[in-house]
């Protein structure tokens, strides 16, 4: 929960602690505060209970963490019974993006190329359907003013 917070963190707060509440007066509030985050906690676990108690014998296994989008999809996507293992596995992202950035900079795609089957984008440049990706303007001459563009303005 505070993996974050470093040791500097914790002395500026300890002293501001001091400063607000008093030596006298510390103890004492830090006995409430545990006492209150004691309450807190038997409140979720007995709320998380009888949630659990209604829902029934086959909601057991009911986990609440489960419910954060980011865990309940990194759970499904671990669970293979989809056989997404495979697919993911399928995709080779990092030469699918040397062959999307030797492609923007103008390189060939056989210096990024380490051998083994090539992607739709470097085969197209190899058989000379490459689609040049550049924005190169024309070079206007020295005394002609810079483009008008309406739309930008």
């Amino acid at each position: 929960m505070f993996n974050d917070i470093g040791v500097f963190e914790i002395v500026t707060l300890v002293i501001l602690a001091v400063l607000i509440f008093g030596p006298d007066k510390l103890p004492k509030v830090i006995q409430d505060v545990t006492r209150t985050i004691r309450k807190i906690r038997q409140f979720s676990d007995s709320a998380k209970q009888d949630i659990r108690n209604e829902l029934g014998p086959e909601f057991k296994d009911f986990e609440f963490e489960d419910l954060n989008p980011k865990r309940f999809i990194r759970k499904q996507l671990e669970n293979d019974d989809l056989g997404l293992k495979e697919i993911r596995n399928g995709f080779d992202l990092r030469k699918e993006m040397a062959d999307v950035a030797d492609a923007v900079h103008g390189r060939e795609g056989d210096a990024a190329d380490d051998g083994g089957s090539r992607s739709g984008a470097s085969a197209a440049s190899a058989n000379g359907g490459r689609v040049d990706m550049h924005k190169r303007p024309a070079k206007p001459a020295a005394d002609e003013p810079p483009p008008f563009d309406a739309d930008a303005t």
